[in-house]
């Protein structure tokens, strides 16, 4: 349920997006600020308090939304500068905060520099995520954490021709979650696993950048590494009947499970950058040699899904080296004023070689079986050629050409180890390539009024997944047309694929997109924007799935989903007797799915009903805003916004709602010096 509505949230922020309530963006007063000694201080800050009534389905609001009650920093910035350019530690100190003291989103950032020495840059976010979970679920897939990300880079010699940098960043990610488990065999029933999630990644870097003789060469050695250590654990006994599987006799007694992952990404990145007057070559090479570390043990006793004792085990181990080299390599060629010549070729070879197996064994039955994998290699080259003739100043043409080899290749192995001699190792290779061309041209008929023309066609003979490019074309166009008060502009862009045959499934999409933005500012004091946005997307693929009493019978057919999806936006920004300054704003996104009362569309088939009701997912979201900012003195503001999240879906999965509706808003005085 997730993916609709992120899917909504894309397409309405592709439009002219709609600001957020808060912080406000009205500034405060003239940044004269004030001087101490060799240095100026200005400082402005927004500090106040957000609330929020929520109703419905509040962990839906809180994916998607999460403000809280409480007393919020919600922006502030502070600037020492130098007053001639030449203090004693430091030049200019920039800070900046955005939502500190609890929003689910909070950001700082900061810079301290001294001219031709030394800049520090330094970056903090902080998310609180929260995921419900998939409604097909029915409530065993939660999670309820926090990632904190930081950056820290510092640069020797900043404005010289030889810069050397030091960095080091950092991201974490942990909190409780909620998952499932498919026990006690292959055909159980996935019961509820706790974890507190423990993921952690941290990199440090060196590297220079140097200027010389028209060319910018940069090198950067880098050192990543990676953990995650979460403990998993079950919540006492757990059956099939307490999730809802009444014919299912599934029982967890006893269940551990440990499942540890370190790694570390030594590389190198390199880029060598020169522009002259008829050509300009950038370069680009980049190395890591990747190496994983991994272990699963999990143990598992009680009743299978027929009553009867079991227990099982189950071994998962390696350890891999993941070497990765990648290349890019542009040139561009400008023989005449009007005509501009580019190639490009890109090579990215990636393997994956190293020892891992899978072992499980059934206690009960004494018998197991052993899986390895041993290899893997992904191989692609990439050589484009783009030309742009521009033949008068109001028309110009373009065309390029693509061509890509792909290799994949996998070694993998299995052994039966109460059986001498029984190991099989297998070798599979698959190749794919891809022929595109572009045609396209550009237009300036008159003063202000700019078009763009373009179709894209590709052909590829073996595509490696049921949803690659096989056989597909694109139509794209844009107009705009642009004045110091008035700006309008329209897109047009088809994509249609079409990847049949296939040996494992049938597939194609077509997708259509239309969008149309206005802006309008007739005076300094008052302005409009609108936009409107339509997704068509259809695509249907084959679909193999076991149904029946023991899910022993195998069944194919069809998977199809149908999206018709219009977004507009709305907003007005005014002034009022000169003191406050006003904002309304609308945005709603809609999804019309294919026109169908119901769901399943009076399917009676068990089967058929099931996949008719996730062929389309109608719903809206539409969320008003108003804003207003009043200026107290020179110096200070006081502001108070209000926005209203409605989301409403048409058609349940299993016959449940996500529908939310949330009243937010918050007040807050605004204060410079």
């Amino acid at each position: 349920m997730k993916t609709r509505f992120w899917t909504f949230f894309a397409a309405a922020a592709a439009l002219s997006a709609q600001q957020v309530v808060a912080p406000t963006p009205e500034t405060v007063g003239a940044a004269r600020g004030e001087n101490l000694g060799n240095y100026n201080f200005t400082n402005s800050f927004e500090a106040g308090y957000r609330f929020s009534l929520v109703g419905g389905d509040l962990g839906e609001y809180r994916s998607d939304v999460n403000y809280g009650n409480g007393v919020r920093l919600l922006g502030s910035t502070l600037s020492i500068d130098s007053k001639d350019g030449h203090g004693h530690y430091f030049d200019q100190i920039l800070l900046n905060t955005m939502g500190l003291g609890n929003d689910p989103y909070e950001s700082v950032t900061l810079r301290i520099q001294k001219n031709q020495v030394y800049r520090y840059d330094m970056t903090w976010r902080l998310s609180d995520y929260y995921n419900p979970g998939l409604t097909v679920a029915g409530g065993l897939h939660q999670m309820d954490s926090v990632r904190r990300v930081q950056d820290h880079e510092i640069t020797l010699f900043p404005q010289s021709g030889l810069r050397v940098r030091a960095g080091y960043s950092r991201n974490v990610q942990d909190g409780p979650t909620l998952a499932t488990s498919q026990e006690l065999d292959s055909n159980g029933t996935g019961l509820p696993v706790f974890a507190d999630l423990r993921r952690q990644w941290n990199e440090y870097r060196l590297g220079a950048d140097v200027d010389v003789a028209g060319f910018k060469l940069t090198v950067l050695r880098r050192w990543d590494f990676f953990k995650e250590d979460t403990p998993y654990s079950a919540y006492g006994v757990a059956t099939a009947a307490s999730v809802g599987v009444s014919n299912d006799l599934t029982t967890v007694q006893q269940f551990t499970k440990v499942a540890p992952v370190h790694g570390r990404n030594p590389g190198w990145l390199g880029n060598l950058l020169a522009n002259h007057k008829r050509w300009a070559v950038n370069a680009r090479f980049s190395y890591l040699n990747g190496h994983n570390d991994f272990a699963l043990n999990e143990s598992a006793s009680g009743l299978n899904r027929f009553g009867g004792a079991a227990n099982r085990q189950i071994l998962v181990q390696g350890n891999a080296d993941r070497p990765m080299v990648a290349g890019d390599f542009n040139f561009s060629v400008q023989p005449t004023s009007r005509l501009t010549v580019v190639n490009n070729t890109s090579v990215n070879n990636l393997r994956i070689n190293g020892p891992s197996s899978y072992t499980e064994i059934d206690n009960g039955s004494s018998s197991g079986e052993t899986i390895y994998f041993r290899y893997l290699g992904i191989r692609t080259v990439t050589n484009s050629t783009d030309a742009n003739y521009r033949v008068k100043d109001w028309i110009g043409f373009y065309a390029g050409y693509r061509y890509t080899d792909r290799l994949v290749r996998t070694i993998e192995g299995f052994s039966l180890p109460a059986f001498a001699n029984s190991t099989e190792n297998d070798v599979y290779e698959n190749t794919n390539h891809l022929h595109s061309g572009t045609v396209g041209v550009r237009l300036r008929p008159v003063k202000n009024l700019t078009a763009n023309l373009e179709g894209e066609v590709g052909r590829a003979d073996n595509p490696l997944t049921p949803v690659s490019d096989r056989n597909y074309h694109t139509l794209n166009g844009r107009v705009s047309y642009r004045t110091r008060k008035v700006q309008l502009s329209t897109s047009y862009k088809q994509v249609y694929n079409v990847n049949a045959p296939v040996v494992l499934s049938d597939y194609s999409s077509h997708s259509r997109n239309y969008s149309a933005a206005a802006s309008w500012a007739p005076k300094d004091w008052f302005a409009l924007d609108a936009s409107y946005m339509k997704l068509h997307l259809d695509t249907v693929s084959g679909i193999a799935y076991f149904s029946g009493a023991i899910r022993a019978t195998l069944h194919d057919g069809n998977s199809l989903y149908l999206s018709n999806v219009h977004a507009a936006n709305f907003g007005t920004r005014f002034a009022v007797a000169r003191r406050a300054d006003v904002y309304l704003g609308y945005t709603i996104t809609k999804d019309t799915g294919d026109g169908r009362a119901t769901a399943t569309a009076g399917v009676t088939d068990p089967a058929g009903a099931l996949f008719a009701s996730v062929q389309t997912f109608p719903l809206s979201y539409q969320s008003p805003l108003a804003r207003v900012s009043v200026r107290i003195t020179p110096k200070i503001r006081w502001n108070a916004g209000w926005q209203f999240y409605n989301y409403h879906e048409e058609f349940g999965v299993l016959g449940y709602y996500q529908n939310f509706h949330a009243n937010t808003g918050y007040t807050s005085v605004s204060w410079a010096f």
